[in-house]
């Protein structure tokens, strides 16, 4: 697709019946800095932009941005040629114009892949508005396939999107390491896409045939993630009443994943240690030494160096993990990124929901560049789902998004108690007060922000733990401890 820029003024094609209708727009549009051409009919639209398209192959002249047709036109009606538009000519943004009576007709055209319609009389401000945020989302469009044409070339994965030049530098080292052996560290916060980009690699690697195999260390009990991870033997512990085989085993020959890496016990760190560098390991209860070729990737939701420097992460296992390190940013440090990935959302859920669905509102997509989306883009992906399965129009509109995006506050912004300018929490009374152990006065809080939280995820723990950044392990012993668990079953 050829971009607008400074260079190149943007091109408009009018169909329109009426060629005063027609010629009185295109002026308009001549004046207000388009290059404009007028038909007057849909078959003459259809020659046009083919010889344009023609003309554009030859590098005699660019092709047009956008097509702004009447609804209501002989032989061939306007939203016949928004379908052969739409079939010949995806790159093009389609406007329809609709006069009294035929609002109905241009809804539908909105269903069929109209980007939007005006009524006539033309009033120049809609016109003006429509006209730039159609050349936006076109250049927005543009970048997007640029980009997954480059990922599918380069990485053999399309759903990876984004233009954020850290992204960019991503894609780049994904490119680089995925054919060799090294191992890969992936930093970032919880919801960035680590998984996938395991999976990219993986994918563009020697071992693509070969098994890929993951696993999220804070959501296994540090007691079974041993057995998880190196398999065991029959009568290894209580309850072990089989042998069972392992992640790294199941992974032989292929590649392992391991995230939250960051939660694993010093012990556990030392095992890991141990077959990054020997690749070999017992099972829990053997003696027999198992010698396995596996392409390790790791990944953490937290900066490993600050855990070094606490003594909570081996340094040892840092620096031999730490070979090729890829950092994917949060969400809200790439706010450019959100429209792509709202269109690239869109297009999923409504394919997983049978639902028939645009695009979005601009005030739809201002408040979610606004909004601190902590999950990042899992958030996102959950936030555009709920959209999809309740939005009861062709677009995705400012109420169809969750409350907390339209003010653009955090999800979990109301699970914390509030407190006044002197620190104290509101609900508390400063005469009352008395002073406590420090451990017993923090219970109380504590118990209130997991409750809520786990409220706010339906109970899922996981979801809660990743939202609480504490592993799961954690999460169940407080549950326990304050008799959450029992409100749980």
């Amino acid at each position: 697709m050829t971009q607008p820029n400074a260079k190149m003024r943007p091109r408009v094609l009018v169909v329109d019946d009426d060629p005063i209708v027609a010629e009185s727009l295109a002026q308009f549009l001549m004046d207000e800095g388009y290059d404009a051409a007028t038909c007057i009919n849909a078959r003459e639209a259809m020659l046009t932009l083919e010889n344009a398209r023609n003309e554009t192959d030859n590098k005699k002249a660019a092709p047009f941005n956008i097509v702004i047709s009447d609804v209501s036109m002989p032989e061939m009606s306007g939203l016949e040629l928004l379908d052969k538009i739409t079939d010949s000519h995806p790159d093009i943004v389609v406007i329809m114009l609709t006069g009294y009576g035929t609002i109905e007709s241009a809804v539908d055209a909105i269903r069929r892949g109209a980007f939007d319609y005006l009524s006539k009389p033309i009033v120049d401000s809609e016109i003006r508005l429509v006209l730039e945020r159609a050349l936006r989302q076109q250049t927005l469009l543009a970048e997007n396939q640029g980009l997954r044409k480059q990922l599918d070339r380069k990485f053999g994965l399309g759903s990876i999107v984004g233009t954020d030049s850290r992204m960019v530098k991503a894609f780049e080292l994904i490119e680089s390491v995925a054919p060799s052996k090294a191992t890969v560290l992936m930093t970032g916060e919880s919801g960035t896409g680590k998984s996938m980009i395991a999976r990219a690699i993986h994918q563009l690697s020697p071992r693509v045939a070969k098994p890929f195999v993951e696993l999220h260390c804070g959501s296994i009990p540090e007691t079974l993630l041993e057995s998880e991870l190196f398999g065991h033997v029959k009568g290894a512990f209580t309850g072990a009443h089989t042998d069972k085989r392992g992640r790294f085993l199941a992974a032989d020959t292929g590649t392992i994943f391991i995230d939250e890496i960051n939660s694993a016990s010093q012990a556990m760190q030392l095992k890991l240690l141990r077959v990054l560098q020997e690749r070999c390991f017992e099972p829990l209860g053997s003696n027999d030494t198992i010698e396995v070729d596996v392409r390790v990737i790791l990944a953490a939701n937290k900066p490993l160096e600050d855990l070094v420097a606490r003594g909570e992460f081996r340094e040892d296992l840092y620096y031999r993990i730490n070979v090729v390190r890829i950092e994917l940013p949060p969400l809200r440090e790439r706010p450019s990124d959100i429209p792509l990935l709202c269109e690239h959302l869109l297009k999923r859920f409504c394919v997983e929901h049978g639902r028939t669905i645009v695009g979005f509102s601009p005030e739809a997509i201002s408040a979610l560049e606004r909004c601190p989306l902590p999950g990042n883009v899992r958030e996102l992906a959950n936030i555009i789902e709920r959209a999809v399965v309740l939005c009861k129009r062709p677009t995705i509109m400012l109420d169809d998004l969750p409350e907390y995006v339209v003010k653009g506050e955090a999800a979990n912004s109301t699970m914390y108690p509030r407190m006044n300018s002197g620190g104290m929490d509101d609900d508390d009374s400063a005469t009352g007060w008395r002073p406590i152990p420090l451990s017993e006065a923090l219970q109380e809080p504590e118990k209130k922000i997991i409750l809520r939280a786990l409220r706010a995820n339906d109970w899922n723990r996981q979801a809660t733990a990743d939202q609480l950044e504490i592993n799961r392990t954690t999460l169940y012993k407080k549950m326990k401890a304050y008799g959450l668990d029992r409100l749980a079953s």
